[in-house]
């Protein structure tokens, strides 16, 4: 998918972790991995796409998977006034 010899392990949801390049657009790995993440604007303004990836909170439209801990553990973000 895409080109970066760097790999990070995602754990969705607790899952089996698998591994994705850095630099992975968010949005893409969740499809990779048989997720659908809900979006909205597709520039980072309405907070649709908002996920958790070990405890802080990104939009997935604008943000790519980084390498900043060995395993990335991603759950949907819940947001009680969406």
């Amino acid at each position: 998918m895409f080109s970066s010899s760097k790999q990070v392990q995602i754990s969705w949801g607790g899952g089996e972790p698998v591994s994705v390049a850095v630099g992975t657009p968010w949005l893409a790995a969740a499809q990779t991995l048989g997720h659908t993440i809900p979006t909205g604007c597709l520039h980072g303004s309405c907070g649709a796409c908002e996920i958790e990836v070990n405890g802080h909170v990104v939009r997935a439209c604008i943000e790519v998977v980084t390498d900043r801990d060995a395993i990335l553990q991603v759950d949907m973000a819940s947001d009680p006034y969406w």
